[in-house]
């Protein structure tokens, strides 16, 4: 658990050093979080990896197993 002014830092150094290209891997349970970082989202559910849309519905979806 980071404050907010840490998790604010973090975030803007991950963001900082995509922009340059590199790739960044985040790893979190808190949805919110990944929609304002990601580019891209994968799912991994019972053991499948699913690449799906970074759209609220969709992961929201996947999270559960569904479509």
């Amino acid at each position: 658990g980071l404050d907010l002014r840490a998790s604010a830092f973090v975030h803007e150094r991950l963001r900082e050093v995509a922009t340059r290209g590199a790739a960044v891997v985040v790893h979190a349970s808190d949805l919110d979080e990944l929609l304002s970082l990601a580019t891209r989202i994968l799912v991994v559910f019972h053991g499948t990896v699913r690449d799906v849309p970074a759209d609220r519905d969709a992961v929201g979806r996947a999270m559960l197993g569904g479509e």
